[in-house]
């Protein structure tokens, strides 16, 4: 896409040579110092590329201060300098994504090393180009002395306290050794990238968008905003990364005779190195690596935009040295961009399975990412007002792996000239799929639309839910059921479940006597259900189970639960204003009352008067308060609290003498010494299953005099942690 502030294409060479310097030096001071891009790097490399080649045309254009004659970068303020002993250079970039990248620069090195055509095929190391933030790591004795950053190739930051912080991630590596042991030599530079995970960077940018902060373009500008900012508490507080790639000064080691050998010996340190790396031989080689790699791109669990060829002799990258700004034994073969640029044609409300109102780009169809997109997320209206971007505008559109294509912000946004203006873009007050409230909670961010059980776009999910264990609990009622019976217009409401028969049944695929008659039975049986679990079922947003206990418990009835005022229901334990808020007006609308009664005409009952226990599901810690430290193996703090819950117990937030039990995981911390000092009994994950799954007798009675039939089946861990290690003098 042209930039609009260049010449016409039938402009004097010397007037777009300079206007392609000018702007490659602003998007440069973008990207290189600001971490703030305002064009893709499809569109930088098509710029730079077009200066190439007409310095390549009229080579008395070309000068010293070009972009293609120097690394673009610079020192920040606040900042020390680091004075590189190996300048840290650029890598020179083959755009073609088929055979002629790999076979043009095996043909170069070819000719460069003076190879007749029979000769055996040069011998290559081949790895990933991955997309974030070069360092340069110096080690003296084995010891972290300094990290700086590649700055113009000659001069970077120092970045030593933020670097010290990249800790990698559990399981995956890629922390940075603060110590090499075994390492002795004088002066070792490591140089590599630090990088961001993309499940961690999606992670930190919906955190920002709950928040209602700014969110991060892309992993490579987040984990370099991490790193080149003056405090260290920041650059710790984002899941950073690193791999090693090469080396830069090197004294008092015997580095080995080639490049992959290098990359081994820096492995068995213990500096984190891509096991996605090869040697290959030839051209042949090198396009197979490309192949390879590119079919796993997306399954990759970071960004990478190509791959890099290297001569893997040591000796002959020293043969072949240097050009300008970049070294001439390697090159970079990209892939399509994840990233491009396109014009927003319109925005329009996408429904979600769960009611949240999606605003969605329409787009003037680009490729990007290996693929054609007409449609990217713009995530929420506060969202796309910080990104400041609305109809006819030219946006950047990302699309990585299996992440859904996003609009990420607009194209030249400081320095390219705005569409007409448009109306702005609003929510609607009514959900575009059944005319229901659309609802934003005081201090929220996300638009939903209050008619769950009528509104289609919700259907499946609002089944599913209703039919899930812990609520109406229908055997036999799952996704690909569900699946079959909506997309077929068997079931439209929920009501309609109880309407299925024999004959509707037996006619959908895959569906045969037994499993119709299984289902059947399901839906009858679940008729017969608790006001607690028929409340959670209605899948009320912050309506869980817990607090559908508390619901059926404190107002006895549904009928005095649809009439409660929002003062009313704020007088129900751990009932707030959103939550009683998203209670009354669920139940005001007339369509919820409506569906409700049309389950209750199918013939769900429960006690009337009844908010007491549960009487379908066992509740073993009915009246217990337990406590959750640490990290378990296998459940999450939110799927524990939940069991908890389910079996009728209460999880606290602190330990108290009143605590039943702790249960603890990994690095559990001052929680787990205060129930030692108080003598609260300590559990460990297996310990609450089997506390979950114990049946003691139910008492009306306090929990402590049930404990002793519980703790009987449960594992306790003891008091002294060295009590539970072997004695190693036993044999």
């Amino acid at each position: 896409m042209a930039d609009p502030l260049l010449p016409p294409d039938d402009a004097p060479p010397a007037a777009r040579a300079q206007a392609l310097r000018s702007l490659l030096s602003h998007h440069a001071q973008r990207y290189y110092v600001q971490d703030a891009p305002e064009i893709p790097d499809a569109e930088y490399d098509r710029l730079f590329q077009a200066l190439q080649a007409i310095e390549a045309a009229h080579p008395e254009l070309l000068t010293a201060d070009s972009p293609t004659q120097r690394v673009m970068g610079q020192v920040l303020a606040g900042f020390s300098p680091v004075r590189h002993a190996v300048p840290m250079l650029s890598i020179r970039t083959e755009t073609d994504t088929e055979a002629s990248g790999a076979e043009a620069f095996d043909a170069r090195i070819r000719r460069e090393l003076e190879l007749a055509p029979d000769a055996p095929p040069v011998e290559y190391s081949a790895e990933l180009k991955f997309d974030g933030l070069a360092i340069n790591l110096r080690y003296e004795r084995g010891v972290l002395v300094q990290a700086a950053t590649r700055g113009d190739g000659e001069t970077g930051e120092d970045v030593t306290q933020n670097i010290r912080t990249v800790r990698g991630r559990a399981g995956a590596g890629g922390a940075i050794p603060l110590q090499l042991p075994g390492c002795n030599a004088e002066v070792l530079e490591v140089r590599g990238e630090v990088y961001l995970r993309r499940d961690d960077f999606e992670q930190m940018n919906e955190r920002q968008r709950e928040r209602g902060e700014k969110t991060f373009v892309n992993p490579r500008n987040a984990a370099a905003g991490a790193v080149r900012q003056l405090d260290p508490v920041i650059a710790a507080q984002r899941p950073l990364s690193f791999f090693a790639y090469g080396l830069g000064e090197v004294r008092g080691w015997a580095q080995p005779t080639s490049h992959s050998a290098t990359l081994d010996a820096l492995a068995a340190m213990g500096v984190p190195v891509c096991a996605d790396r090869t040697v290959a031989l030839g051209a042949a080689g090198l396009l197979q690596f490309h192949q390879q790699v590119g079919a796993r791109r997306d399954a990759l669990p970071f960004d990478i935009d190509g791959v890099v060829y290297k001569l893997n002799a040591v000796a002959l990258q020293q043969r072949l040295g240097f050009v300008s700004r970049e070294p001439r034994w390697a090159v970079a073969h990209k892939y399509p961009a994840q990233e491009q640029a396109t014009r927003l044609n319109a925005i329009e409300i996408q429904v979600g399975r769960t009611g949240k109102l999606t605003p969605v780009a329409k787009l003037a169809p680009v490729f990007v990412g290996g693929t054609t997109v007409s449609n990217a997320t713009l995530h929420n209206l506060f969202e796309l007002r910080r990104k400041g971007v609305r109809v006819g505008d030219t946006v950047i559109v990302r699309r990585a792996g299996d992440v859904i294509p996003e609009v990420v912000g607009r194209f030249g946004a400081t320095t390219g000239p705005r569409a007409p203006y448009v109306p702005n873009f609003r929510m609607p007050g009514a959900c575009p799929a059944c005319g229901s409230a659309v609802l934003r909670e005081t201090g929220g961010i996300a638009h939903c639309c209050s008619g769950g059980l009528f509104c289609p776009a919700q259907r499946k999910q609002a089944i599913l839910h209703f039919a899930s264990r812990r609520a109406m609990d229908v055997e036999g009622l799952g996704d690909k059921r569900v699946d079959q019976l909506v997309d077929a217009g068997i079931v439209r409401t929920l009501p309609e479940l109880y309407t299925l028969g024999l004959a509707k049944l037996s006619a959908l695929d895959r569906m045969g006597d037994k499993s119709a008659a299984k289902l059947v039975a399901g839906l009858d049986q679940s008729k017969q259900a608790t006001l607690p679990r028929f409340l959670y079922a209605l899948g009320i947003r912050h309506v869980g189970e817990a607090t559908a206990r508390d619901l059926a418990k404190n107002f006895g009835s549904l009928d005095r639960i649809i009439g409660a005022t929002v003062e009313q229901l704020l007088q129900v334990n751990d009932v707030g204003p959103v939550v009683a808020q998203s209670i009354h007006t669920f139940f005001a609308q007339a369509h919820n009352r409506e569906v409700v009664e049309q389950l209750r005409a199918a013939g769900i009952r429960w006690p009337e008067g009844e908010g007491a226990a549960d009487s379908k599901v066992p509740q073993p810690l009915l009246g217990m308060t337990l406590v959750l430290t640490g990290t378990m193996p296998n459940l999450g703090r939110d799927e524990a609290k939940a069991l908890v819950e389910a079996a009728g117990g209460k999880v606290a937030g602190s330990v108290s003498k009143k605590t039943q039990f702790v249960v603890a995981g990994e690095a559990a911390g001052s929680k787990l010494d205060k129930a030692r000092e108080l003598g609260v009994p300590v559990l460990d994950e297996a310990g609450l299953r089997a506390l979950l799954a114990s049946n003691p007798q139910r008492s009306a009675g306090p929990a402590s005099a049930r404990l002793a039939p519980v703790e009987a089946t449960a594992r306790v861990l003891p008091a002294d942690p060295d009590a539970a290690r072997p004695d190693p003098a036993a044999d």
